[in-house]
């Protein structure tokens, strides 16, 4: 019977061995198939609430830039040591790796948003059509991490370990960056990703089901990648700054949980199926006020007729 480590080293997870293909990084490829995924799938989704299928694409000229600016702001700011001594230029080579997700996803949905109502979208279903899709492109441009062998956790010798060569150990703990000691680490951008495809799933589903108002499905995906990036953060071993001892990025998915459970309970605002109910009960007061206008219109009508009979 093969032992546990014999199984884990056929097992493990390789380096890639490279990152481009032609001139072209799989880092930024990662994030541009996951941003195209995203659009593809709010543009359907907004199309089914009765928008129009350019709409998102429209938004969307806006949003993914804005949100890669916003990410690899919050990047700079949160590890800016790493800046300090470098050419002023390094700030802007994104595709050596450097995003920050909840710098990207604050300002790409703030000017989504923006993009949105000044084509005179509706607001809280365009946000509905679109937040399914943020945590599919994250999902997809995590396997950029995977080719720049960046932001793993500790290591592991489970069967999915993934293998880091020497080259790209110099960003963890001089004690485990030894290869044979330690040839395999925790896979966190595999965690993140099947974490963010699950939440996608539970997007849908939650929407589907219209347990939310209109403009709150934001909630659960600010709850759900807040928790799953909070436990992710706790073994990653790559150098970070810290507040009281807790990575940066710990706090930020605090706050995430926080915002999220905030926006579930707000006062105010009722379940889609109590709001469409209302708006056919509405619907059909109006459609009855009219009848009764038409009714009174022809009793004067047959009064007419009499009196001219």
């Amino acid at each position: 019977m093969l032992s546990f480590a014999l199984i884990s080293e056929l097992a493990s997870i390789p380096s890639p061995g490279f990152n481009s293909i032609g001139p072209f990084t799989l880092y930024g490829l990662s994030i541009a198939i996951g941003a195209a995924m995203a659009v593809a799938l709010a543009s359907k989704r907004w199309v089914e609430m009765g928008g129009n299928e350019d709409d998102m694409a429209s938004v969307a000229m806006w949003g993914i830039p804005a949100g890669v600016i916003g990410a690899r702001a919050y990047h700079v700011i949160t590890d800016f040591q790493r800046f300090s001594d470098q050419p002023w230029y390094e700030v802007f080579l994104i595709n050596e790796g450097g995003l920050g997700i909840p710098g990207g996803m604050f300002l790409g949905i703030i000017v989504g948003l923006w993009a949105a109502r000044r084509r005179g979208m509706e607001v809280k279903s365009a946000l509905d059509a679109a937040v399914p899709g943020l945590p599919l492109a994250q999902a997809v441009g995590r396997l950029g991490n995977y080719f720049n062998q960046e932001l793993y956790g500790r290591p592991t010798d489970l069967p999915w370990g993934l293998e880091i060569d020497g080259d790209h150990r110099f960003a963890i703990p001089e004690e485990w960056q030894d290869v044979q000691a330690f040839p395999t680490f925790h896979p966190t951008f595999l965690y993140e990703m099947l974490w963010n495809l699950a939440l996608s799933v539970v997007l849908l589903r939650v929407d589907a089901k219209k347990l939310l108002p209109r403009g709150r499905l934001i909630a659960i995906y600010l709850l759900g990648y807040g928790i799953g990036r909070l436990w992710i953060e706790t073994i990653k071993i790559d150098s970070v700054n810290k507040i009281l001892g807790l990575r940066i990025n710990i706090w930020m998915s605090g706050a995430l949980i926080i915002a999220g459970l905030a926006t579930i309970f707000w006062p105010g605002g009722e379940k889609q199926d109590q709001q469409a109910s209302e708006s056919t009960r509405g619907a059909k007061d109006t459609a009855d006020t009219e009848d009764a206008d038409d009714t009174e219109d022809s009793d004067d009508a047959d009064s007419v007729t009499a009196d001219v009979d």
